[in-house]
């Protein structure tokens, strides 16, 4: 028994031991970062700072502003226990200083016993300049009439290059482009589903500083009232239409519960990808400035923001929006490119099916779903009028016909403003 409780001693104090060597011989220091790394900020510009330390640990973390004589300390973050990595978030606000020159410095210390008990420690200096003056916004373009489920333009100029420009339209943000003209022009959506009196648009500008302005404008906001629709699901759509989703949808082989799930989850996530598709867009108009063509010689099947209710054996079983315009001619028509622009997306797209997305530039995109057959490649650029696919019935489609879809930064909005020139001429190509 003795000779146990010798070795678990034994254990422990080698243990101890190997513990105080790696304490006493890291001799690594943290690692750190400041963000975001810009000459100028704004008292409420928030700063990040990251740190580090793969080997004791963090101890403390402290960052203190020099202007002048003046010193003040914005930050000191103590670790009671070892941290491997750690992000602390502070802003100049409290420091009061006044705009020009200032200087951060940012430290951070392990919990080694390097340097006599002491710890390494790493310092990180940044010089720059406090700003507290926003941009000027001075708004160009006169009425602005804006549909429900519509689009709006507006140009502007600013008195300094910002770090984003834009419109806002409740917490929805529109970024506008600056053209070789020295103006910004930028497009924002009407929502369908926004109550019209909460369509508020504002012009938005951050300068690289942080500071931020607002700018009001004349607008007009006509409401719209869309269609109500009756969709009866059969258990023949299903059994034909479910199959295309069993790679997606795994853990179950009931085609009700996949046709729910797909119409309502995979939906939500096709809407975040034309989203993250928006970002892809083009600086400058790639259009012709002429009205969008149409799939030819067809009819109109469904509308844009049709609010569609869906039976399944006489019982309501769900509730959403058509997003676009459906249009039939012939089975497997040719279909062309509505305007020129760069071919973003190609491929099996959720509930569309078999999609293409064409960027227009500015924001400004076209879906073309349903396709049975695609004719065009991502990256590709395309003439208006250039035929992309055939019409198909993949996807949700009950039957051979083309979902269009017209986008504004990844939010639907009516196509039949864009087949319309004069609305083109009166709404978008003079507020440039």
């Amino acid at each position: 028994m003795k000779k146990l409780v010798f070795v678990f001693f034994l254990i422990l104090a080698l243990a101890a031991g190997a513990a105080w060597y790696f304490f006493l011989t890291d001799t690594v220091k943290p690692e750190i970062a400041l963000s975001p790394d810009s000459a100028v900020a704004a008292p409420k510009r928030e700063f990040t700072l990251t740190l580090k330390d793969a080997g004791a640990g963090l101890k403390n973390a402290k960052v203190v502003v020099t202007q002048g004589d003046k010193q003040i300390t914005l930050l000191d973050k103590a670790y009671t226990m070892p941290v491997k990595a750690a992000e602390e978030k502070f802003t100049l606000e409290p420091a009061g200083l006044h705009d020009g020159p200032f200087t951060l410095l940012a430290t951070a210390t392990d919990r080694s016993l390097a340097n006599f008990g002491a710890g390494n420690t790493v310092k990180l200096t940044k010089n720059a300049t406090l700003d507290t003056i926003p941009p000027r916004i001075d708004v160009l373009s006169l009425a602005h009439n804006v549909r429900q489920g519509g689009v709006g333009a507006v140009s502007f100029q600013l008195s300094e290059e910002p770090e984003s420009a834009g419109v806002v339209v409740g917490d929805d943000f529109f970024p506008a482009f600056k053209q070789e003209n020295g103006k910004y022009f930028g497009l924002f959506v009407f929502p369908y589903n926004m109550d019209p009196k909460d369509f508020v648009p504002r012009v938005k500008a951050v300068d690289k500083a942080g500071n931020t302005a607002y700018a009001t404008f004349r607008y007009q906001a006509i409401p719209r009232k869309f269609r109500q629709d009756r969709i009866n699901i059969s258990d023949n759509f299903l059994d034909s239409k479910m199959p295309q989703y069993y790679n997606i949808i795994t853990d179950t082989r009931d085609n009700l519960e996949i046709y729910l799930r797909v119409n309502k989850e995979l939906r939500k996530k096709n809407r975040a990808k034309l989203h993250d598709l928006a970002m892809a867009t083009a600086p400058t108009m790639l259009w012709d400035k002429k009205a969008f063509l149409r799939l030819p010689n067809a009819a109109p099947k469904a509308g844009f923001g049709d609010h569609r209710t869906y039976y399944y054996n006489g019982k309501e079983i769900d509730q959403e929006t058509h997003l676009g315009v459906d249009l039939a001619s012939l089975e497997a028509a040719p279909v062309p490119a509505a305007n020129s622009g760069k071919v973003v997306f190609t491929g099996f797209f959720g509930i569309y099916g078999n999609a293409v997305i064409i960027d227009h530039g500015l924001g400004l995109q076209t879906l073309y779903a349903h396709l049975r057959e695609i004719d065009v490649k991502d990256g590709q650029e395309v003439k208006k009028g250039q035929i992309i696919a055939k019409t198909g019935a993949t996807g949700l489609a009950g039957g051979d016909h083309l979902h269009f879809g017209v986008l504004v930064f990844g939010h639907p909005t009516s196509p039949v403003e864009w087949w319309d020139q004069h609305w083109i001429d009166d709404n978008i190509l003079n507020k440039m």
